[in-house]
């Protein structure tokens, strides 16, 4: 039984580790039917749009679903368009993204991805390309040869290069300072040569820009967003949602893009105020959501149903902190089982509590005196004092804050960390 319950709870952490959900095969394992508006607005933007190089930018709190439902959004409209999905995390070192090898990226993913489906493109085309590409990184004649011979590779070695040489980014990075538009317009020319070719219009969908430091998010858009605009074809840009509060970069972004922004939000498991109600419920819609999610990763055998609606409400909404927190219960679970052999060992009320305590430790370490009185006033307001705060704003891009929409946007602590705040005297423990 001990060895039988042990491999149930393996099956189970693994597959809490797979999120966000980018496979097909994942998708179709553990997807839930959620988001269906978002990617039908995001449909309308593409297909409704007047022209065929628009700009879409898609926000909402990290760990909210965002990578999942672009990967589903991709899936289903693949077969009319030229789709190109990557992670900025894949392809540089996120402490060093900037305006320019975001822009580099793009052209050795459209490039990568052309040569993946084996799209036409002559020869002599594809050479001259790659010696761009290879000049433009200080790669060795020798490598470039090699190259050359294997196509694809060179490609491969030159995406390696970009993530993890800092001397490629900044020589890449120094290359086009001052003469953007050379890159844009190689850019351009790989993206016609595919439409020529596939004779579909193509879409990037950039991911995990949402995931920079906001400084760095500032950098890149505050003074270069028109750079970042001017590939001719569609882009999709993920951004951080406290990017929304900023009073300058957003409206800037909004007008960039013709306000084509899609906001996705976080799922709201009660309604505003009623969880400091006694007995309050949480929301049917959120719980079913929630609960089969977890349904479809971790057997029913070995979870207490009320155990998965805990762990519903401790989420606040926010699917990530969902998956962690079943993840950090698995794991306890999995200790307990070799501690105890012959046990019968489920995630239970008291389980739960000990991964909440792990977790609420963990986020309040990080925390001053001024971010407790920040989450004070935000617990007691549904709103912080001063939103464009720059202190509210990282606790907001840290999933400290968690922001709602209805009819209103308002905003609440984390509910993992609600007992802090309590036991520090700083909010009533009603």
């Amino acid at each position: 039984m001990t060895n039988e319950l042990l491999k149930s709870f393996q099956e189970a952490y693994s597959n809490l580790e797979l999120f966000p959900l980018m496979e097909e095969k994942e998708m179709k394992q553990f997807r839930v039917d959620y988001g269906k508006d978002l990617i039908a607005d995001l449909i309308q933007l593409v297909e409704d749009s007047p022209n065929g190089d628009g700009k879409i930018v898609f926000t909402g709190h990290r760990g909210c679903g965002k990578s999942s439902l672009l990967a589903e959004f991709s899936k289903q409209i693949q077969d009319n368009y030229f789709v190109v999905l990557f992670s900025i995390a894949d392809s540089i070192e996120m402490s060093a993204v900037n305006h320019i090898n975001i822009l580099f990226a793009i052209a050795l993913n459209l490039m990568s991805e052309a040569e993946a489906r084996k799209v036409q493109i002559t020869q002599t085309t594809k050479d001259q390309i790659y010696g761009w590409f290879a000049t433009r990184t200080r790669t060795t004649e020798l490598e470039l040869e090699s190259g050359l011979e294997l196509g694809f590779n060179l490609l491969s070695f030159l995406k390696a290069q970009l993530k993890a040489d800092a001397k490629v980014r900044e020589e890449i990075t120094q290359e086009f300072e001052r003469k953007i538009s050379d890159l844009v317009a190689r850019i351009n020319e790989i993206a016609a040569l595919i439409q020529v070719a596939t004779k579909k219009e193509i879409i990037v969908i950039i991911d995990d820009l949402d995931k920079l430091d906001l400084g760095r998010v500032n950098d890149i858009y505050r003074d270069n967003i028109k750079a970042l605009f001017q590939p001719n074809f569609r882009i999709i840009y993920t951004i951080p949602i406290a990017v929304m509060c900023d009073t300058f970069l957003w409206p800037l972004i909004s007008a960039e893009t013709n306000y084509q922004t899609v906001v996705m939000p976080v799922i709201k498991i009660f309604k505003k105020g009623n969880n400091r109600l006694p007995d309050a419920q949480p929301r049917s819609e959120a719980t079913n959501i929630l609960c089969e999610i977890l349904q479809k990763r971790i057997s029913g055998e070995l979870i207490d149903k009320s155990a998965a609606e805990k762990i519903v409400i401790y989420s606040g909404g926010v699917l990530r902190e969902l998956i962690r927190i079943a993840n950090v219960c698995c794991r306890i679970c999995l200790r307990l089982i070799r501690q105890k052999p012959g046990e019968i060992i489920v995630i239970d009320g008291e389980i739960i509590e000990q991964a909440i305590k792990q977790i609420r430790n963990d986020l309040s370490m990080r925390l001053g005196r001024d971010d407790f009185e920040i989450l004070k006033i935000t617990y007691e307001k549904f709103e912080p004092q001063d939103v464009q705060q720059p202190e509210f704003l990282e606790l907001l891009h840290g999933l400290y804050v968690l922001e709602y929409r209805n009819d209103e946007t308002w905003y609440d602590v984390h509910p993992v960390l609600v007992e802090t705040l309590k036991r520090r005297g700083l909010i009533n423990d009603e």
